[in-house]
This record gives C-alpha cells, sequence and structure tokens, in this order.
C-alpha cells in the first residue's frame, strides 16, 4: 500500500489555486476519498460512469492507483485530489486525461466535487489550475471536456474557467448506464500562435 505513495512525493505535481491545492492521489487518501465519495453519491452517480459495486472499497482504490501510477508514468493522464487550501479538507478531484501528442497536443479534462463544497468556487480554482499545468509544464495547445447539457452547473464552471462552447456529440459517454449526448467544451492555450 505505502509503495504507491511515491506518486504524491513529486513536489511538481503539486498545484496550487487561490483557493485550492491539488496533488496526486496516496493510498492514505483512500477513507476521506471513500467517505466524500459515499456521502455525495446521489449528487454524483446522474453524471459519472455506473460506479462498479466494489468503487468504494479498499482494493478497488489500490487498483484505481495502480491505474494512475501508470498513466503518469506513460504521461497518458494526471489525475488529482482537490484540497481545500486552510484546513486540506478533501473537496473533490479533477483529472487530466486522454493526452495526445503530436500534431493535436490536447487532452480532456474530468471533474467531481463533493456534495458538501458545491457552489463554493473549488472547482472552478481546480480546473484553472490544472488548465494552468496543461499549457505551462505540459506545453497542450487545447483542452477539451463535456458535459451533458441538464448539467447547468458543470456548463458555468467551464464557462467561468474560460471554456467556449464547440457543439453537442450525440450518444458521446455512458453515464450512469445510458448513451448520453454531451455539450463539448474547449480551450486553447493562451499563447497558441506564438
Amino acid at each position: 500500500m505505502a509503495l504507491l505513495d511515491w506518486i504524491a512525493a513529486d513536489q511538481d505535481l503539486r498545484l496550487e489555486g487561490a483557493a485550492v491545492r491539488l496533488r496526486p492521489h496516496r493510498s492514505a487518501d483512500f477513507p476521506e476519498w471513500a467517505a466524500l465519495r459515499e456521502a455525495s453519491r446521489d449528487f454524483l452517480q446522474p453524471w459519472e460512469p455506473t460506479w462498479p459495486n466494489d468503487d468504494l472499497t479498499r482494493p478497488a482504490y489500490r487498483r484505481r492507483l495502480a491505474a494512475y501510477a501508470q498513466d503518469m508514468d506513460r504521461g497518458a493522464a494526471y489525475p488529482f485530489l482537490i484540497f481545500r487550501r486552510g484546513d486540506d479538507a478533501l473537496v473533490g478531484g479533477i483529472t487530466l486525461s486522454n493526452i495526445r501528442r503530436g500534431v493535436a497536443q490536447m487532452g480532456s479534462l474530468g471533474y467531481w466535487i463533493g456534495r458538501p463544497f458545491t457552489r463554493r468556487g473549488y472547482t472552478v480554482d481546480a480546473v484553472r489550475s490544472v488548465t494552468g499545468f496543461c499549457f505551462s509544464r505540459l506545453r497542450l495547445h487545447r483542452v477539451e471536456a463535456a458535459c451533458i447539457p441538464t448539467n447547468m452547473a458543470s456548463q458555468a464552471v467551464l464557462r467561468r474557467a474560460g471554456f467556449q462552447p464547440e457543439g453537442l456529440a450525440r450518444d458521446y459517454l455512458r453515464i450512469d448506464g445510458v448513451w448520453r449526448d454531451h455539450l463539448l467544451f474547449g480551450l486553447v492555450s493562451p499563447t497558441a500562435g506564438d
């Protein structure tokens, strides 16, 4: 279990926002992560893929950490937990995934926030922190995000973080057991064209 704690040892993978701090998952985060996810289950499930039956168990969390470590080693994804500055309470998670290099130089952003921490600006701050990391450290050209059209809160987060709506993708992702249309959003590096 402690072997996976090396993920967070890299100080370069700690991101600082105005109201939040982000870092990769650690095995020691399991109790707080599982408690927040369980307390927020009804709030989160309509917007996420169907949770496996064992999703909130320690063995499933270990598998999650192992997959995250492989993705980070390959530079394919960077998953972070979001902590509130001041008291370091876990408030959610955010992941940059599907990183494509070559002519694309882009990645996809996904996030969740625990129900007790909504509407406080933490998600917008986390999104801005990760997009800054994308453009400065990873030198990506573009970041994409998608949300279900009825998820007005997520649309507001993306717009406040500078993302622009780009269209509708039909049956884009299987969410809560059903193929759902998604609104697509994009953000291009502020140095695009340099």
